[in-house]
């Protein structure tokens, strides 16, 4: 089964955790290229924005979430996915400070034409509540038991990798394989279980900073 869904849809909403992963990973991992993160972490309340050409993933999983951050409680859309391949990534991230904004723009995998070129992610969790793109979604299953799903790596347990508490039994959707083009969200928490990020670059500078649409 194949679900293709174009424009400002509740898909896009359903896929928000996906792409920030990635740059989450990479704000959180920007010292390790490549190599195992750490198994939990306090959730900021810092949000920050992740814009990809183009994100593969296997092993879909998707649920509702609520997260302890230094701005409060915040309603999310956890995702999990077994394997990620991203090509041009960027992530921004703007912190208020005593002397201005502070922005930090993170990209990797800019213009890959194959695997070795992609940012790539495995056992990536995602925590997001915001996201544009075109997407599909293959073999879908939607309103699946957040217990009893099968084709991704989640749920994390609540306190795992940064995640929020979910409620047993509550609703669920999964995939095989997922695509998303032309992505633009903003993400509260990410990890991975592996991060690697071709070609990283980053800058600092003074002000606000985004990051431009795919």
């Amino acid at each position: 089964m194949k679900s293709l869904t174009r424009g400002g849809t509740r898909w896009r909403r359903f896929a928000v955790v996906m792409v920030p992963s990635v740059a989450a990973s990479a704000a959180i991992g920007v010292a390790i290229a490549q190599g195992a993160l750490a198994a939990s972490f306090s959730v900021s309340g810092q949000q920050f924005q992740v814009t990809a050409e183009r994100l593969e993933g296997t092993g879909f999983v998707q649920y509702g979430a609520m997260d302890e951050t230094g701005k409060g409680r915040q309603p999310v859309a956890v995702v999990g996915l077994d394997s990620a391949k991203i090509t041009s990534l960027c992530q921004a991230v703007t912190v208020p400070t005593p002397f201005g904004s502070v922005s930090m723009v993170l990209k990797a995998g800019t213009g890959a034409k194959d695997d070795s070129s992609k940012v790539q992610a495995t056992k990536l969790f995602i925590d997001a509540n915001d996201l544009q793109a075109d997407a599909r979604f293959d073999e879908v299953d939607i309103g699946v038991s957040v217990d009893a799903t099968t084709k991704g790596p989640g749920p994390a347990k609540p306190g795992e990798n940064g995640r929020g508490a979910y409620v047993p039994g509550s609703f669920a959707q999964q995939a095989k394989s997922v695509e998303f083009n032309h992505v633009d969200q903003k993400a509260w928490a990410t990890s991975a279980g592996t991060f690697t990020l071709p070609g990283l670059k980053m800058n600092v500078s003074m002000g606000d900073t985004a990051c431009p649409k795919s």
